[in-house]
């Protein structure tokens, strides 16, 4: 290896060091690289960022950066990913290298513990979304300040009516919030009992009628999966609600190191 960058996707257990019969960014060759019982896939690169202002190339980094850490993952089974554009840098005299090892020998017995913890466990991705239409009625049913307002408002003229309408649909908002809320903590809760540990994610735009109100990572052993995939099921069952499932992916949520 030369002093030069090096682009650094996962480290995990071994001590074989050897260039690998693959390439990452940019064609250039993979290599494994090992100290203190560990093994760091890397490639060489300028000492610098990974940038580009061409989408379609940076998504194309994107994809080759997650199908390396997946390679990696069914490889050595066990891994702890690095975020995107992680570039270990010559300083200070020493190489890259140099540097990959000293940090290798500092945090060894943390990646250690690390890897011995997520050994057989893999992220899962769970989003719940509901529809407002389906569950909208169900509200009305139980709220008597709705049918309240909603009478009043077929009762008046139109110039009273149309103010009240705008009031009742700012009731009805907040009462689809407070609902949302209360079905995000049941289901945070249900989920996290069946689960080794969990990360709420931001909520994404959805086409309508349909909005996301749950987006969590899940870190959950692989041959565990019975309690959860019953909780999502019986969430899925329920009228107006959808419920979206992936993963085994590599545990970036949980411990990716370097960003």
């Amino acid at each position: 290896m030369t002093a030069r960058g090096l682009y650094i996707y996962c480290v995990a257990k071994g001590d074989r060091e050897e260039p690998l019969d693959l390439c990452g960014i940019e064609g250039t060759p993979l290599w494994a690289l090992t100290d203190q019982g560990l093994v760091a896939i890397v490639q060489e690169c300028e000492p610098k960022p990974f940038a580009s202002a061409d989408q379609k190339v940076f998504a194309n980094w994107l994809l080759i950066h997650q199908n390396i850490v997946d390679l990696a993952w069914e490889r050595y089974e066990t891994i702890i990913p690095f975020g995107f554009g992680t570039v270990i840098l010559p300083t200070n005299g020493n190489s890259a290298r140099q540097n990959l090892n000293e940090w290798l020998e500092k945090e060894s017995a943390e990646v250690t513990r690390k890897l011995e913890y997520l050994k057989n466990k893999a992220e899962y991705g769970v989003q719940v979304l509901w529809d407002p239409n389906v569950i909208l009625p169900r509200i009305r049913e139980q709220d008597a300040e709705i049918q309240q307002s909603e009478k009043e408002t077929r009762s008046k003229p139109a110039g009273v009516a149309y103010l009240l309408q705008r009031k009742l649909e700012e009731l009805i908002r907040q009462r689809l919030e407070t609902a949302a809320d209360v079905h995000f903590k049941t289901f945070y809760h249900r989920i996290r009992e069946c689960v080794e540990n969990i990360h709420i994610e931001k909520v994404r735009k959805e086409d309508p009628p349909k909005q996301m109100i749950l987006n969590v990572s899940c870190l959950q052993n692989k041959e565990a999966m019975t309690a959860l995939g019953a909780v999502l099921e019986n969430i899925g069952q329920m009228p107006g609600f959808d419920v979206r499932f992936t993963g085994p992916w590599p545990p970036y949520s949980f411990v990716t190191a370097g960003g």
